[in-house]
């Protein structure tokens, strides 16, 4: 037998194999896309915006399957099955596809393993609704590759048994898409029966302090801040980690809620119009936190009048009840803008707010300043929305990096002091709070290298923030961050920003994404050259080392490579 026969012979073999094996890694991938995009058709499709995202579907591999269907698609028509053997030149085209798709498909496998063992293969936490969505799909890859390989038993329709596999390849996308979606409709009647048994849980807790908490950054850090400072006076329960969503703040109700709480500190995030307005209509907040309203969501949003009405807060507002308060950052234009405009109990932090800080000094490992407020009188104490005031303050030692973590702190104070706490409880309690509470944590690197891990400030806020903090350190700065997703049209706008801030603030800055890396560099001018795009984690590394001396600090900003990290710390 031929060498050409013997491969012949096992491509036959193999290729249903190999096909079954792309295929589960292909549905396990893309319901970790689902699932990272909390199964929001809108931010899935804002994620094909992205080079990364096109890059997915538009790769080497897809474009070389297309060419091999349409070349196939185009011979077809030159062979003839009218109850005759197939035309001279067919069993040649076929075992040449056939031998080509298997090795295509070998060297997919390969790459498989690769990534398996290097732990970069991407599949999606095993959760209630991924054990429902992937069975049907595994059963369809099995009965396909069942199928289709009966093909291959008959001349006449062995081109079905090649093309059958690539269109099928082409498009797992649409059928993993199409489960996903007709399985919606169960997902959110078992959806509304969480919330309906969260909200009836609540509804039933009457002494319980419902603080909810909004914006599009801070949310968290004002969260973990606020816990903490209330757990020296009351029994408290909170939101786990980026827990906002709202299956997240139902099951946070559900599983956390004891009778004995007496305060739940609940962060709210959304993507569309009305997403807080259904939060709030289970937490049933007495007090709302604003923390501030920037561009990120903006592409599901759809509009900045509707991410101001969600996470900027104005939904939450409204739906306190009368005689409760509302709590606005007046850093921001968008919080302030609302508390001028609303005629519900209010309370204003920051400049000329009634908590405030002042001399404010942002050090390498924590910030310190003086918390002032027009607090009452201890007999006659009443709310801080209401203006029967003296004077007191305290001085505030907090383990955060950055300056901008004031803001969260006079945040969770204020509605501290609306619960009965002092300003110097307040901040007795600030000392103490745990490491890894803001967005920011430093670690020691190798060789003298410090490193600050900023792996949630994806957000134009969170990311300028960072690098206003990089000036309290001394020597070189580098950043290293993907770009911003999510923002719709104020992207070439918020990145241009970001790049003057680096300009002003880096030595250099790596970009790990394609995406708007021109924009990052226009802003940055004459210094754009400082700015490069490398997308290998191991170049990345290796750039940083050769760059960096002892002392020298690196911030990760955002989703990039854990690898760096991993090659960069002690």
């Amino acid at each position: 037998m031929s060498f050409f026969g013997l491969l012949l012979i096992l491509s036959f073999l193999l290729l249903p194999f190999l096909w079954v094996i792309r295929e589960v890694r292909a549905i396990n991938f893309w319901l970790y896309l689902w699932q990272l995009k909390e199964y929001h058709a809108g931010r899935l499709i804002d994620h094909f915006r992205t080079f990364k995202g096109r890059s997915t579907l538009f790769n080497i591999s897809n474009i070389v399957k297309i060419l091999l269907l349409l070349l196939w698609l185009w011979l077809i028509p030159s062979f003839s099955f009218d109850g005759r053997l197939a035309s001279q030149g067919y069993d040649t085209v076929v075992n040449s596809f056939t031998i080509s798709i298997t090795i295509l498909y070998a060297l997919e496998t390969l790459k498989y393993i690769r990534d398996g063992i290097q732990k970069r293969v991407l599949k999606p936490i095993t959760t209630f609704k991924i054990n429902i969505l992937r069975p049907p799909l595994l059963l369809l890859v099995i009965f396909s590759a069942f199928y289709f390989s009966i093909l291959s038993l008959d001349r006449s329709t062995m081109g079905s048994f090649i093309s059958s596999f690539l269109i099928f390849d082409l498009l797992t996308p649409i059928f993993v898409s199409a489960v996903v979606l007709v399985f919606q409709p169960f997902a959110v009647l078992g959806r509304n029966r969480i919330l309906a048994q969260a909200r009836a849980k609540r509804a039933g807790m009457r002494h319980l302090k419902v603080v909810g908490i909004t914006g599009s950054y801070g949310k968290t850090t004002t969260k973990e801040i606020l816990a903490h400072v209330l757990a020296a006076k009351f029994k408290v329960a909170k939101t786990q980690k980026h827990q906002n969503s709202e299956i997240g703040v139902s099951r946070a109700i559900l599983d956390n809620l004891k009778p004995e709480h007496e305060v739940f500190v609940c962060e709210m995030g959304a993507y569309n119009k009305g997403g807080i307005r259904l939060l709030a209509g289970i937490a049933q907040p007495q007090i709302a936190v604003l923390t501030g309203a920037n561009e990120q969501h903006l592409a599901t949003f759809g509009s900045m009048e509707n991410l101001l009405s969600a996470e900027g807060g104005k939904e939450l507002v409204e739906a306190l009840p009368a005689d409760e308060v509302a709590i606005f950052n007046g850093a921001n234009i968008h919080t302030r803008k609302l508390y001028k405009e609303t005629t519900k109990k209010k309370i204003l932090v920051g400049l000329g707010g009634a908590v405030f800080a002042e001399e404010v000094k942002a050090e390498q490992e924590k910030i310190v300043f003086r918390i002032a407020a027009q607090v009452s009188r201890p007999q006659e104490r009443a709310s801080l929305a209401q203006q029967d005031w003296v004077g007191g303050e305290a001085l505030v030692t907090a383990p955060l990096l950055g300056a901008h973590n004031t803001e969260n702190i006079l945040l969770a104070a204020a509605v501290a002091l609306e619960l009965g706490m002092t300003l110097e409880e307040i901040a007795q309690v600030l000392k103490t709070l745990p490491q890894g509470v803001g967005a920011m944590t430093l670690k020691r690197g190798k060789g003298g290298l410090h490193i600050i891990d900023s792996s949630y400030s994806a957000n134009p806020s969170g990311v300028l923030a960072d690098l206003e903090y990089l000036k309290v350190w001394p020597g070189k700065k580098v950043i290293v961050m993907p770009s911003l997703i999510e923002l719709g049209k104020a992207s070439k706008e918020v990145h241009e920003k970001i790049g003057r801030k680096i300009a002003e603030v880096c030595d250099l800055a790596v970009i790990t994404t394609q995406d708007h890396v021109a924009d990052i560099q226009r802003g940055a001018g004459d210094k754009k050259k400082n700015i490069l795009y490398i997308p290998d984690w191991k170049k990345i590394v290796d750039t940083i080392q050769s760059f960096c001396q002892a002392e020298d600090v690196v911030l990760l900003g955002g989703r990039v490579p854990p690898q760096i990290m991993q090659n960069l710390a002690l």
